[in-house]
């Protein structure tokens, strides 16, 4: 089923594809980011004295969720470019 293809392929390809499953941790932060500024939105409707409290929160909880999607950024980046994958199997030598 392989024949055709070589390591050095193969290996670019499975790097390609983790980057794309690590771009999937993009998903989650995106939908609970979602739901926070929902739930901003109805609260400040319900208390608008507490405005600058609860933006000031939502903002912080954001930032924190925020992080997973970019970690999944940076490891994707790092697998398309600088393909350590591939550096570790030529420096085998296999």
């Amino acid at each position: 089923m392989l024949q055709g293809i070589t390591s050095e392929a193969f290996i670019l390809g499975c790097s390609a594809i983790g980057a794309g499953l690590a771009m999937i941790a993009g998903i989650g932060p995106g939908i609970g980011q979602g739901n926070a500024a929902a739930r901003a939105a109805e609260a400040v409707g319900r208390q608008p004295e507490a405005q600058a409290d609860i933006t000031r929160t939502m903002l912080l909880g954001q930032a924190v969720a925020e992080t997973t999607g970019i970690y999944g950024l940076v490891i994707a980046i790092i697998l398309l470019f600088v393909r350590p994958l591939l550096t570790a199997y030529l420096n085998l030598g296999l």
